[in-house]
């Protein structure tokens, strides 16, 4: 058991590199500093000061004029570049305008050195959202729910006396890519950080944050009242409990003048809320919104929210919130999950969207790859939101939020190329038009390589062509890798057979005494000798019923339901035609097998790329492709033998061979914790 243990995992062991290799601490911010370039400013202040000095470092082209202008085409963050022949010109309304245009010229210099504008040539660029927002789900004790990066950036305990230049580093990352604002604590929120102490480390990095245009908002527990000062209820209709929430605002407001407002986990797995009280979700977050109405401040309620009862947990956040549309504060925004279960790694959009046509909604994705290999695999996840925007019209929301993978490591977030998520979610928040495979190119141009991208093409140290050609495939490799884990994982709509805890691994025979069923992966599949998959037809729970009636009677046919959503819609027989004119079985088998060559693929690009890549970061990931590859075997082997237990079929002669035995697997515990590779001790004790 213990080489079958090593076999999945190995561990991630990074080589000692030179001193001088890239070690990801710059992520995608690796311009020169020696540009001296000339950039007038209309007056000194710290946001334009930045601007300006970003440019001079880093910027080789003419003069730059930076103007304060107001203009009807422009919203408060957009901004306009003019190119003369003799200067550009770059005009915002404000002040972070300017500096988000800074970095939009600095990034095309990057990835399109050849692409020089015309004379008399303009661009306007406007934010397709208001609020673009990342989650930290970090606890005050510098742990990280769902965290795969190292600790919590915020080191409470130094707060407010020391501060890590990294703070500073973060906003400038964040405002490069024009993310404009950051929820700094756990959803599962700990009271504690709305007492003074906590509140006066939270000032220390509003202030170094505000210069980069980065809004601090904090996660609230709702009963603070309760657990701080001993009001014995948390009732938002309660006058003492309304009076607690005001004075608290006040003291916020008062240390921190920007504050963005409140984000709220309410009535969710444990979490307290209005519903304790009888009251509703509209209710408490009204409440809070009537506190932060006079500070212009917001509050982002989340529609996460379920239950134990009979109903299909899909359905739930539905029959909870769509009742309520029209019942809720202008500055309040509900704030739901992209599917309607839980950051899988394929759902179909949550049916909320569209159905409270007058409450205002922003999406919430998850940067994080909690149910996608943590930092052990790869996974771009730009394909992913595009898919959703394909069912969700951007215009539709106002605003949009990422649950990051950000911490203490070194290169920030784990893999080298998890990296590209946090930058993907950010540009695809400033603008969703943008494909995958446009961002995956700006992202790779200035990151990987040795060289910067302006050397590489003017030959002065690579050969261009096959550069070119390595570049292609490498955006190839980022824009199919979501959907290769999807083929190893769960393909097919085939959703939450994930081990219990740590979600890393497979367990579609987990079974936990008295746990919720809900918790527990056969809920979701549903195997037995009939077939496979939750029937959520008009036959079954009837969650078809939430969508438009063109998408329902769609989804709700088992003919005409995308195959890659069928077994999430449907309970479908092992012998069932699929449109390759296989049987679903066959065709399971062949998606787990193709799932396993893709990532065999993904290793054979990257070694191809050797020449062109910066060391440290090529076997940074090789290595962790070497890992995913090993993790696509288990899936595929833990899967097939699970579900073949029903189905009674024989695995098609041209997939690849089971390499290990079901028993051996069902015995395979991995620790629940953050860890994303564990040690041989650990894996050692949890054999």
């Amino acid at each position: 058991m213990k080489h079958l243990l090593i076999t999945f995992f190995g561990i991630l062991f990074l080589s000692v590199m030179p001193s001088k290799a890239e070690d990801g601490s710059r992520l995608w911010l690796r311009q020169a500093d020696n540009a001296q370039a000339k950039v007038n400013i209309p007056r000194s202040s710290p946001t334009l000061n930045i601007a300006a000095e970003e440019l001079q470092k880093a910027w080789k082209g003419l003069p730059i004029d930076l103007v304060l202008k107001k203009d009807k085409t422009l919203q408060a963050d957009g901004f306009r570049i003019s190119y003369g022949k003799e200067k550009v010109t770059l005009t915002s309304p404000t002040e972070v305008g300017l500096l988000y245009g800074a970095y939009h010229l600095l990034r095309g210099q990057d990835t399109q050195p050849e692409a020089r504008p015309s004379a008399e040539e303009a661009e306007v660029h406007n934010p397709a959202y208001t609020l673009r927002i990342l989650n930290h789900w970090d606890n005050l004790d510098r742990t990280v729910e769902r965290g795969y990066a190292g600790r919590s950036l915020w080191n409470w305990e130094e707060l407010p006396q020391t501060a890590s230049p990294r703070y500073e580093a973060y906003a400038r990352a964040n405002a490069s890519i024009g993310i404009n604002g950051t929820v700094l604590n756990n959803v599962n929120a700990s009271p504690k950080i709305l007492t003074e102490e906590y509140l006066k480390k939270v000032k220390a990095l509003a202030d170094i944050f505000r210069p980069y245009g980065l809004r601090v908002y904090l996660s609230v527990n709702f009963a603070s009242p309760m657990a701080l000062d001993s009001l014995p209820t948390a009732d938002p209709l309660n006058k003492e409990v309304i009076r607690w929430w005001k004075n608290k605002a006040k003291e916020i407001y008062r240390l921190i003048p920007d504050f963005g407002g409140f984000l709220v986990k309410a009535n969710s797995e444990g979490q307290p809320g209005p519903c304790d009280f009888g009251r509703t979700h509209a209710d408490g977050a009204n409440m809070l919104a009537d506190v932060l109405k006079p500070y212009k401040g917001i509050v982002m309620w989340r529609a996460f929210v379920y239950s134990p009862s009979d109903a299909d947990r899909a359905k739930q956040a539905y029959l909870e919130f769509e009742p309520l549309d029209g019942q809720f504060r202008k500055n309040v925004i509900i704030q739901i999950k992209n599917g309607p279960i839980d950051f899988q790694p394929r759902e179909p959009y949550s049916p909320l969207f569209g159905a409270m046509p007058q409450t205002t909604l922003m999406a919430e994705f998850q940067i994080t790859q909690e149910y996608l290999g943590h930092s052990n695999h790869l996974a771009y996840l730009a394909p992913m939101w595009k898919e959703f925007f394909e069912y969700v019209s951007p215009a539709s929301l106002k605003a949009i939020a990422g649950v990051t993978n950000i911490g203490t490591d070194t290169n920030w977030c784990g893999h080298p190329l998890a990296q590209a998520n946090w930058y993907a979610f950010g540009r695809l928040a400033w603008n969703p038009s943008l494909t995958s495979e446009e961002i995956a190119d700006e992202w790779l141009k200035q990151t990987v390589y040795k060289e910067p991208l302006e050397a590489i093409l003017k030959g002065k140290a690579t050969d261009v062509q096959g550069w070119k050609a390595t570049h292609a495939q490498l955006i190839r490799l980022m824009t199919e890798s979501r959907e290769a884990v999807v083929n190893y994982m769960m393909p097919l709509g085939l959703h939450h057979i994930f081990a219990w805890g740590h979600h890393y691994g497979p367990e579609p025979w987990c079974t936990i005494p008295n746990a919720r069923p809900d918790w527990l992966p056969s809920y979701y599949h549903q195997a037995d000798k009939t077939g496979l998959g939750f029937d959520r037809s008009a036959q079954g729970s009837n969650a078809t019923g939430q969508y438009p009636e063109e998408l329902a009677k769609q989804w709700n046919d088992l003919n005409t339901c995308p195959e890659k959503f069928l077994l999430w819609f449907h309970h479908v027989p092992w012998t069932h035609r699929m449109k390759s004119g296989q049987t679903l079985w066959d065709e399971l088998c062949h998606y787990y097998d193709k799932g396993v060559r893709q990532v065999r693929d993904f290793q054979q690009v990257w070694d191809r790329a050797e020449a062109y890549i910066d060391p440290q970061t090529f076997s940074d990931v090789q290595c962790r492709l070497k890992t995913q590859v090993r993790d696509a075997v288990w899936w595929k082997d833990a899967c097939l033998l699970y579900f073949q237990e029903f189905s009674a079929m024989p695995i098609p002669y041209d997939v690849e061979r089971p390499i290990h035995n079901l028993k051996d697997l069902q015995k395979v515990h991995l620790p629940i914790n953050n860890y994303v590779c564990p040690s041989p001790e650990l894996l050692n004790q949890n054999r």
